[in-house]
């Protein structure tokens, strides 16, 4: 390896193609088929971009993670601009810690970004979600060198954009499904995309899944 290829390596701005483990910690996603295609789970710092509507089980995918940010390190989940009320019991079922989670709601897209900057430098936060909240590139390295240096995770939640490539750790785009979501990888640090996967989940969550609508349902048929 050349001198020049040693320091980028040093400085880790070089990475070999598909090797996760350099890249970064992963953490669980709590859902074994998309733990496979993200060689691992989601990131445990840096930024995490997730291209979504708004309200077809974004959060629910993401709160196996932010379960186990929150119990690995015991530092506090930040929901900022988040579009509805989180339901305090649903996130009780899933094993967030209420005591420790912290909602923000800022009059501005502006003053919602400020507020996850200073979040993620405090180092109080594991993991800080923003929702819909537009963002250009030189605030997004702002944002991810402030997630690294809190030893955090930010998840932009944002409706999907062509054209604008974040320097992310991972960006991914949601589409609803009946059985749950369709994910695709947009883009993964130390590996490549992934085409379009559907990620079933009736298991984590089956009453939002009507027996009726299951192929082995034969009670459900014959009432």
């Amino acid at each position: 390896m050349s001198a020049l290829l040693q320091q980028l390596a040093r400085r880790q701005l070089l990475w070999h193609g598909n090797s996760q483990q350099a890249a970064y910690q992963a953490v669980s996603s709590g859902y074994p088929l998309l733990d496979q295609q993200l060689a691992g789970g989601f990131p445990s710092t840096g930024l995490i971009d997730i291209q979504t509507d708004t309200g077809i089980g974004e959060l629910r995918l993401l709160l196996p993670y932010l379960q186990q940010q929150q119990q690995r390190s015991g530092r506090l989940l930040v929901f900022i601009s988040p579009p509805a009320q989180p339901c305090a019991d649903m996130l009780a079922a899933a094993g967030i810690v209420l005591s420790q989670l912290v909602i923000i709601t800022p009059k501005t897209a502006k003053e919602a970004l400020w507020a996850a900057e200073q979040c993620l430098q405090s180092g109080c936060a594991a993991a800080v979600l923003v929702w819909q909240v537009p963002l250009k590139l030189a605030l997004a390295r702002r944002l991810q060198l402030a997630a690294e240096q809190g030893a955090a995770s930010l998840v932009l939640l944002r409706r999907p954009a062509a054209g604008l490539s974040l320097p992310v750790n991972l960006s991914l785009e949601l589409t609803p499904h009946r059985q749950g979501l369709q994910l695709s990888v947009h883009k993964r640090k130390g590996g490549w995309p992934a085409a379009a996967f559907l990620l079933d989940m009736q298991q984590h969550w089956p009453a939002l899944y009507p027996a009726a609508d299951s192929p082995a349902s034969p009670q459900r048929k014959a009432g």
